[in-house]
């Protein structure tokens, strides 16, 4: 289900960008995204707070989703120049905390999308 589901998204994804372009706000492209993966007919949640689990213990310190789709796929959103190392290892940490196997970065702020969608597997 993960890779249909992927495809499915990376689609949408495609289609929003060739409506909206580059260049604008991260919260413009999760909000949009997030319309138009619900109007598909999937489970979106935004902003979902991500628990960090510490020696058995389970802490909120702030982490969020962007967007998790089914229950299945993180979807982490960015709006910058280029990507850095860091932002592959953020969604890393995501899909390990949660133990789910595929996320997917996308950077929005790029003149053609597919060079800015990367899947993460854990």
């Amino acid at each position: 289900m993960e890779g249909n589901l992927s495809y499915k998204i990376i689609g949408i994804a495609l289609e929003l960008h060739k409506n909206l372009g580059p260049g604008l706000l991260e919260s413009s492209y999760e909000n949009a995204l997030a319309y138009d993966l619900r109007n598909a007919g999937l489970e979106v949640k935004q902003q979902h707070p991500m628990p960090f689990l510490y020696k058995d213990v389970k802490m909120d310190v702030g982490y969020r989703i962007d967007l998790l789709v089914e229950n299945e796929i993180i979807i982490e959103i960015k709006s910058l120049e280029n990507l850095a190392p860091v932002h592959f290892a953020q969604l890393l940490t995501y899909l390990k905390l949660s133990e789910l196997k595929l996320g997917l970065l996308i950077n929005f702020n790029t003149k053609l999308l597919k060079d800015g969608i990367h899947r993460i597997v854990n």
